[in-house]
């Protein structure tokens, strides 16, 4: 198997012969890692079950914990998933690896459908699946929306959507993700959304393809599953803490696979994941952090408020020259668009002419960071 490189060992490569300016301390923007205190009850929960260590933890995860999580899905999606529904994964990048090449493996010829920009793991899942790739590409001109080609649909095996999307920031509402359920029954395809941005959000709370399943006489899930993680949530990526929720055929074999894999959570990560899960305030107190430093890109940049997510997806006139400039006179780094994505079969290549911004820091730091910005785009 042969994998590309990662966007990050891109970024390296690219501005490792520079040295940037020392007359400004650095800044990074590129990974979508939130730099702040993950908060004190959860690191309390995770201290105080030390104890248990001493146990070997279940592969399908603790009730503790698969119970918190079918109560975030009931409390914020007005969802209640039966036991059977919902597996708890050792973090979603795990699953978004792993669970194309369970559910694509007696597949002869596997085709695999995603939005593009992506996620690279998705790419990664094709490649070990040796699956044919279809991109929905997301640009200016379809407003960061996926365009249904039935063509493409009725040749793929699996579709992963990714809304609130990472890199662009769009949303899809419950009536467009209603659609895509619809589409996922029609045409026989297994339809997950990777919702791991659906709780940083500025205003209104985006829908989930769960609810949108629901919402169009889906209530089985049937073909549908929804991806929700903690990290960004709380602030907490080394919890490693996600599920997997929907269709009860499709997770049965899935949860039985899992078991060779090895992957279980250690029980005072799932001990400390479980509190995370079940406490809404310390997420509202993050997602007003993130409202400011939208507020000030808008100040400083011009830039709409996003519906989801902490990224902007700003377009300059050539990303990889506008990357090295920000390095090389700011002491800045950003991620160029193009890393994001792939060029299709016709040229092009959605990412390319946009930086993608992470606002994961504290506000006066996003102000100073989009300060720079500004200037090396007047400049």
């Amino acid at each position: 198997m042969q994998f590309e490189s990662y966007p990050f060992e891109k970024l390296s490569a690219l501005l490792d012969p520079i040295e940037p300016n020392s007359a400004y301390a650095p800044l990074t923007l590129t990974i979508g890692e939130p730099q702040f205190e993950t908060p004190a009850f959860i690191r309390n929960a995770l201290c105080g079950s030390a104890d248990t260590l001493r146990r070997y933890p279940k592969t399908a995860g603790e009730e503790m914990l698969n119970g918190a999580m079918r109560d975030f899905v009931a409390r914020r999606f007005g969802v209640t998933l039966k036991q059977d529904q919902l597996v708890s994964c050792f973090g979603t990048r795990e699953v978004l690896f792993n669970f194309p090449q369970y559910l694509l493996f007696d597949k002869p010829d596997p085709v695999m459908t995603f939005t593009n920009p992506f996620y690279q793991i998705y790419e990664g899942a094709a490649i070990a699946s040796r699956a044919k790739v279809n991109y929905l590409n997301l640009d200016a001109a379809n407003g960061f929306k996926p365009q249904v080609d039935p063509a493409v649909l009725q040749s793929s095996d699996l579709v992963i959507l990714n809304f609130p999307n990472n890199p662009t920031s769009s949303c899809l509402s419950l009536e467009e993700l209603g659609e895509w359920v619809k589409l996922a029954l029609e045409y026989d395809f297994v339809l997950l959304n990777d919702e791991c941005y659906s709780e940083i959000y500025p205003n209104e709370a985006p829908a989930g393809i769960l609810e949108a399943s629901a919402a169009v006489g889906n209530t089985a899930f049937k073909n549908v599953l929804a991806l929700n993680s903690i990290s960004k949530r709380s602030s907490a990526p080394g919890l490693r803490s996600g599920f997997i929720a929907g269709d009860a055929a499709i997770l049965e074999g899935y949860r039985q696979y899992r078991t060779y894999i090895g992957c279980a959570s250690p029980l005072p990560l799932q001990t400390a994941a479980a509190a995370a899960w079940a406490d809404e305030a310390h997420v509202a107190e993050a997602r007003s952090v993130y409202r400011e430093n939208f507020e000030i890109a808008t100040e400083i940049l011009g830039t709409a408020v996003p519906e989801a997510t902490f990224y902007l997806w700003l377009e300059v006139d050539d990303a990889i020259a506008f990357t090295e400039k920000l390095y090389r006179d700011y002491n800045l780094k950003v991620l160029p668009g193009e890393y994001l994505a792939r060029t299709d079969i016709n040229g092009n290549n959605p990412g390319k002419g946009r930086i993608r911004i992470a606002l994961v820091e504290r506000p006066e730091r996003t102000r100073m960071a989009l300060e720079r910005i500004k200037e090396a785009m007047n400049g």
